[in-house]
């Protein structure tokens, strides 16, 4: 399998030029890494170079790496029926640039676009209906991105007096607890429950 994944590779590179930055053989799939400016061409390569037939989407999801300038990663993953193998495509962004909207090429780009609209942030030009799709419509901010806050922003409950749904600043009902970290191989210094049974032995 390597190296008919090998032999894809150096096609694809080959054909596409400029537009793949680097590609890699791991683990028994193909990674290719492309620029943001030329990925929609590229997946139209994909999808219609009758060497690759790369005709069905799997799935696109993000990465986050906040310490990089450009944050995001956009990952897609494609299938090819024909060929019986698999490709996997990752383009960079800056947080606020837009990645071009693939739902032209492929149909199951919306809601995958969507999803990574909702819980990352990415942007995608192009895109008919850009909006929040799993979290609530008043949400803020992108719960998959790396410095979100834990317990959020905001909570929301229906309130029975104002028989509405209502969103209130997050109170934490308890303080933050305080653990030992301690091995329980290596026992504790202290007594837990239900010890005292077997000192009574």
């Amino acid at each position: 399998m390597d190296d008919s994944l090998s032999d894809l590779g150096e096609y694809i590179a080959d054909v596409a030029g400029r537009a793949v930055s680097s590609w890699i053989v791991e683990y028994n799939e193909l990674t290719v890494h492309v620029t943001r400016e030329n990925l929609k061409k590229f997946l139209k390569l994909l999808r219609d170079d009758a060497r690759c037939q790369f005709t069905v989407l799997i799935d696109i999801c993000g990465v986050d790496y906040p310490e990089r300038s450009k944050r995001f990663d956009v990952v897609y993953h494609l299938l090819s029926l024909k060929q019986n193998l698999r490709v996997r495509v990752k383009t960079e962004t800056e947080d606020g640039a837009a990645v071009p909207s693939v739902i032209d090429l492929y149909s199951a780009a919306n809601w995958f676009e969507r999803e990574a609209y909702d819980f990352y942030g990415i942007l995608f030009s192009g895109h008919p209906d850009l909006r929040r799709l799993l979290t609530d419509y008043g949400f803020r901010g992108h719960p998959m991105r790396k410095d979100f806050p834990l317990t959020g922003y905001v909570e929301v409950r229906y309130d029975d007096e104002q028989k509405k749904v209502v969103y209130e600043p997050v109170k934490l009902a308890q303080e933050f607890r305080s653990f030992d970290f301690m091995s329980p191989w290596e026992g504790s210094e202290y007594q837990l429950p239900g010890d005292e049974k077997a000192d009574q032995e």
